[in-house]
């Protein structure tokens, strides 16, 4: 069963990005203080971050219907984002399912505080490198979009292991390359990734850490 997905490339893809612009922007300093996930980070300038990670509607809904038809979800469904910033995803689940349990965490109380209000009380304050506050496969699915590489490789194994326990199914999504090109311009690009691995190079961590759920790779193109 091949277990890599398409749900968010599309979207990733959509974005522009100056690469060398960034890599020229004092990115060290940049670095630092997107590293703090605090203002600068989602609202501040994009050199940090984001550069204003505001909710747009309908931005996420093509990936929210993407999620419930995969892992077929319905309303008695329970799910979890972890590193869920703002919670806009899960917030267009919810719109979807009125019903289902949603859940989510994150390390940054300026995403927490600063959530979409409708889902704000669902979401706690929680680093990924502690153990997560859940019970053994309580939730029907748990995901991760874009936090899983920003962890050091021992940290790595210690998520890869609790997304699984506290979950029937999993699905994270991370940056990779797959030629020199995409590795420069992941290199130019990330300010807060750690882990900086191959396709090829991400699979064996999977083996080797006995993650068996479902991934997919964003490249900088």
């Amino acid at each position: 069963m091949n277990k890599e997905l398409n749900l968010i490339t599309k979207i990733h893809n959509s974005t522009r990005r100056n690469y060398l612009q960034r890599m020229l922007n004092s990115k060290i300093l940049c670095m630092k203080e997107a590293k703090k996930y605090e203002k600068n980070y989602w609202d501040g300038n994009r050199k940090f971050g984001y550069g204003g990670y505001k909710y747009i509607p309908g931005r996420l809904e093509p990936v929210a219907k993407k999620i419930i038809k995969k892992f077929k979800l319905n309303n008695n469904s329970k799910i979890l984002d972890i590193g869920c910033g703002k919670g806009y995803l899960l917030f267009e689940i919810k719109k979807i399912l009125p019903n289902i349990y949603i859940a989510g965490f994150d390390r940054s109380k300026y995403a927490l505080k600063n959530a979409h209000k409708e889902i704000r009380e669902n979401l706690i304050l929680h680093n990924a490198k502690k153990k997560y506050p859940f019970k053994n496969k309580y939730f029907d699915l748990a995901i991760s979009l874009g936090c899983f590489h920003n962890l050091e490789i021992n940290d790595l194994k210690f998520n890869l292991n609790e997304i699984q326990r506290i979950s029937n199914k999993s699905y994270i999504m991370i940056e990779s390359y797959r030629n020199e090109k995409e590795l420069f311009n992941l290199q130019c690009w990330a300010l807060t990734c750690e882990s900086f691995f191959s396709k090829k190079e991400w699979k064996w961590i999977f083996r080797e850490f006995k993650y068996n759920n479902f991934y997919e790779f964003i490249y900088f193109l």
